[in-house]
């Protein structure tokens, strides 16, 4: 590195005498360099990311700078806004010197070859070939530039020059052609106009590098807000998942009778036509409807004897008990609501409230049809089960009173079309309605829990 620093100082001494030392122009130059730099904007969130892109104007000052002063102000230029950089943000050593090796060498390089190439073809600011010969020098230097920064990554990492030109050219193929066009046009409105259509192109550029930096980080905290949300839903999820296995643990059969019952509930729910928002709420509702068991104590939820009064009353108590455990997560309010009403009956003589009728939500008359059928033909229930055809005769008699009669009629109708076995003692069955995984990217998403769901499935 020291070598190649001392070498382009040795070349830039050599060619002082062919420069153009025009030095309004060459503090000109420095000033739109360093401000495009110190304003570059990084199109990666993550300034750890190794293929992070920084894109800023002071490569085109540089090319300006080729043309229009020659190697050695180029190079002065480039090496000067490389110190700057590194003042205002302390890049690593050894790639603070890299970059001093390539911008001392390709504006050096292409301003020599600039040079050269318009005496050999007596090109002048009236000849076409003159700006052909601007946008040759622009995709020459930055050749040059990529081969030493993008050599020395590839050493570090032990990539191949070829797939970090994939990473990192090809992304910005687009943004370098109409850069070389910028720099051709530039070029033609100094000769033209003077200094003064320069600088109104370099004030130009900057607020339009700014405003464009401004969009890159407001489109990054969205990003980042985005991540922020899906997190935030997952640890939701995380927690009702938790909840679920630990009910498990404690008692399989509530488990995998709550399982059961979301396997019923979904299908009932597509059936009757609600959305997909609504599916989701009535699933977990389903899930965690029997969630407020966990307040009871082994010698009524593990019972093997007759229940008593007193019994039946904490029993009571374990849908609102359900409904406030749910509530404390922000987005469920929807499903906690569900599992407060899901032992109303829709002739009104349910619990906790007495609701009756519509006034039950949607989701919890969906719900009681389904906790019954399962009850009536589990064979890990606290009863004897009876066939699925038993079970629908059964539920069809408390259609009116206990049920819903248009959600019975459809779950009737349902089971008469499609195989809806739900295995209790099959852990596969029970891991398919624990996959909330879909459930945790609709949240994060804004589409689910929060849909309404009362109303009725006519």
């Amino acid at each position: 590195m020291a070598a190649a620093l001392a070498a382009a100082s040795g070349l830039a001494v050599v060619a002082t005498g062919a420069a153009s030392w025009n030095l309004p122009l060459l503090a000109s130059l420095f000033g739109f360099a360093v401000m495009s730099d110190l304003w570059a904007i990084d199109t990666s969130a993550n300034p750890s990311d190794k293929h992070r892109l920084l894109m800023s104007g002071s490569f085109l000052a540089l090319v300006l700078a080729m043309v229009l002063l020659g190697g050695t102000p180029a190079a002065l230029i480039g090496v000067g806004t490389i110190v700057v950089g590194h003042i205002r943000f302390g890049e690593r050593r050894d790639l603070f010197v890299n970059n001093l090796v390539a911008y001392a060498w390709f504006p050096l390089l292409g301003g020599i070859a600039f040079d050269a190439l318009r005496d050999t073809l007596g090109a002048d600011p009236q000849d076409p070939v003159f700006y052909a010969l601007i946008a040759g020098i622009f995709f020459f230097a930055l050749t040059v530039n990529f081969l030493v920064i993008a050599g020395y990554n590839c050493y570090l990492d032990g990539t191949s020059l070829r797939d970090k030109a994939a990473r990192a050219l090809a992304p910005v193929l687009g943004w370098d052609l109409v850069a070389a066009a910028l720099a051709v046009s530039m070029v033609y409105g100094y000769e033209q106009l003077g200094g003064g259509a320069l600088a109104l192109c370099a004030i130009v550029m900057l607020s339009a590098q700014r405003l464009l930096g401004q969009v890159f980080v407001a489109e990054q905290r969205t990003h980042q807000l985005e991540d922020r949300m899906e997190a935030f839903a997952k640890l939701h999820v995380g927690l009702l998942h938790t909840m679920i296995r630990t009910l498990d643990l404690r008692d399989r059969m509530t488990a995998r009778h709550s399982a059961a019952v979301a396997h019923y509930a979904r299908e009932i729910s597509v059936a009757i036509g609600m959305s997909e928002d609504e599916q989701e709420i009535v699933h977990t509702a389903g899930l965690l409807h029997d969630i407020g068991k966990f307040n009871l104590p082994d010698s009524i939820l593990k019972a093997d004897r007759p229940l008593g009064d007193a019994d039946w009353e904490l029993i009571r108590t374990h849908p609102a008990e359900g409904a406030q455990l749910i509530a404390h997560l922000d987005g469920y309010h929807e499903a906690a609501e569900i599992v407060r009403a899901h032992h109303e009956r829709f002739d009104g003589g349910g619990y906790p409230a007495g609701l009756a009728g519509a006034r039950i939500p949607l989701g919890a008359r969906i719900i009681s049809v389904a906790d019954t059928y399962d009850v009536l033909t589990a064979r890990d229930s606290y009863r004897t089960p009876v066939s699925s055809a038993e079970a629908i005769e059964e539920i069809g008699r408390a259609a009116g009173t206990q049920l819903d009669p248009a959600v019975v009629s459809v779950f009737a109708k349902l089971l008469g079309a499609k195989d809806l076995t739900y295995r209790h003692g099959n852990d596969a069955d029970f891991e398919t309605e624990l996959a909330l995984d879909t459930r945790a990217a609709r949240y994060a998403a804004g589409l689910a829990p929060g849909s309404r769901t009362s109303g009725s499935p006519g």
